[in-house]
């Protein structure tokens, strides 16, 4: 128990010691040289932060910027304020860049060869090129074939043929099929017909169940073509959010480099210790791999727009933003979900499916009614025996009636597996219903949250900017350390990071909403 208890009080009095030999060595360069360190490099958004019903171009289209001392004034404190105020070069506000200097981003963007890309024209893309909707398409068209092949049972079927026979007059087929037995010789032309009368109903419902799966698929096509137009612009704003973090990794790093340099040349006049400059280095190596990871996700998020674009290689597109002001969202909830139910295509196909369904059953139970068709003949015998033939021409046309009777209680079964089968489509439009009602609530909630959001971030970023030029002012009297200071940047940088998400997670969620009520997104 002595043992460590007399430990105790060695590292305390060791630390003590430290402690005092520090102070001693800030207080006397701060007397001796009469300079204070420069302001650590801070990240600022260049345009102010979203708000709600501000301007939305200066917070879409923002970007971030190191600010940090000139390169000359690196290692020479004289070339510092000898106030306690921060210098001109690297404690003043951001400016906010003026309509030629974001022209000159635009030409330099230009100049670098980067195709442009908007959000509807990724749109259109998306939508000429994805094989998700010529698939759709295709099977649209291909389902009116579908109902053109049933409706040709409600038309007439006509044929004609001519026929040359060279036989033994009289000779008899004694071999093979049963048909009529005597051969001429003869040549002759003629045609058929035959139509079908009635069939009380079967053939008029199977025509009416084509024309609405034909219908169910033509609003299965469009709800492929929103899917796609969603996916768009999930892949558009990921991109451009991925990009956004990118910047701020990247003048992340420019940042804590400019840092870390000012704290080994400070080190190596012997103003600052080497524990600074090792925390300058853990800095640095933290900014790095966020850089790794942002670029990482950057490239993955292209990837992923270039799939939804139906491209098979990779683009180096230059993503531009709308710039739409923030607006909130719908607030009469009821109205969205009727809407909702009246518009969406994959709702509209649903029931156009359960009424095929119905009308199937119906022909499927007609099949147990007689059916009655006419059909008729005519033609002419120019060469032929005339001991054979009293006439050179021939004619007829009759009425048939089909009465089925029994097969095996086949037709029975297949009425009683079609009702059932449309019931069954009667509970999946039902569960659809439901299904979107819960949906657009949840778009609804999350579109909402994602409008206070981009309140709360950018509130959030303001105190970091100032909490990080606090921890500055603090670092450069020497009242704080470096550790103070680097969690006051990697605050400021999430911050920064979180602002710029929630804009594209707001416009995001706003696209979503419009999907789900059945809105072009």
């Amino acid at each position: 128990m002595n043992l460590r208890l007399h430990q105790f009080i060695h590292c305390a009095a060791a630390a003590s010691l430290a402690l005092a030999v520090n102070c001693v060595s800030n207080a006397q360069s701060r007397s001796t040289n009469q300079t204070k360190l420069p302001d650590a490099p801070v990240l600022q958004f260049v345009g102010r932060a979203a708000e709600p019903g501000a301007g939305g171009a200066e917070g879409n289209g923002s970007s971030w910027y190191p600010r940090s001392p000139k390169s000359g004034d690196l290692g020479h404190p004289a070339s510092w304020s000898d106030s306690g105020n921060p210098s001109a070069s690297s404690g003043q506000a951001p400016e906010h860049p003026t309509g030629s200097q974001s022209a000159n981003g635009g030409n330099q963007n230009q100049a670098s060869g980067k195709q442009q890309l908007t959000l509807q024209q990724a749109e259109e893309m998306a939508v000429r090129n994805n094989p998700r909707v010529t698939v759709a398409r295709l099977l649209a068209s291909a389902q009116h074939q579908v109902y053109r092949e049933t409706r040709s049972a409600e038309l007439p079927t006509a044929n004609a043929a001519l026929t040359a026979v060279k036989a033994e007059d009289a000779s008899r087929i004694s071999a093979g099929s049963l048909t009529a037995s005597r051969l001429f010789e003869h040549t002759g032309a003629g045609g058929g017909f035959s139509q079908l009368i009635t069939d009380f109903g079967k053939t008029r419902n199977l025509v009416a169940s084509s024309a609405l799966r034909e219908k169910a698929q033509n609003a299965n096509a469009m709800a492929t073509e929103y899917d796609i137009r969603l996916a768009t612009d999930q892949a558009f704003y990921s991109a451009l959010e991925a990009q956004q973090a990118l910047k701020v990794a990247q003048q992340n790093v420019t940042a804590r480099q400019t840092l870390q340099s000012q704290v080994n040349q400070m080190t190596q006049n012997k103003l600052k210790s080497t524990l600074d400059l090792s925390f300058a280095d853990v800095s640095l190596s933290q900014a790095k791999l966020l850089q790794l990871d942002a670029e990482n996700k950057a490239n993955s998020a292209m990837a992923a727009l270039d799939a939804v674009l139906g491209l098979d290689h990779a683009v180096d597109f230059d993503l531009v933003d709308d710039g739409a002001q923030v607006q909130q969202p719908p607030a009469d909830l009821n109205r969205l979900v009727e809407e909702s139910l009246k518009q969406r295509p994959d709702l509209q196909g649903t029931v156009y499916n359960q009424q095929a369904a119905v009308k199937f059953s119906k022909a499927q139970r007609d099949q147990m009614l007689p059916s009655i068709s006419a059909a008729g003949t005519v033609g002419s015998v120019p060469i032929r025996p005339a001991q054979y033939y009293t006439s050179n021409w021939w004619g007829g046309i009759g009425v048939n009636i089909n009465i089925p009777v029994f097969n095996g209680f086949l037709y029975s079964a297949q009425a009683k597996e079609a009702a059932l089968r449309a019931k069954a489509a009667a509970e999946n439009t039902r569960d659809l219903r439901d299904r979107i009602v819960r949906d657009v609530r949840t778009a609804w909630l999350a579109a909402n949250t994602s409008y206070q959001r981009v309140t709360v971030t950018a509130e959030l970023l303001k105190q970091a900017d100032l909490s990080l030029k606090l921890a500055q002012t603090r670092y450069q009297m020497g009242l704080s350390s470096i550790v103070e200071l680097s969690q006051a940047e990697y605050q400021q940088t999430d911050a920064a990071i979180g602002n710029a998400n929630a804009q594209y997670q707001y416009k995001l969620s706003l696209a979503a909403l419009n999907y789900q009520i059945g809105s072009a997104p």
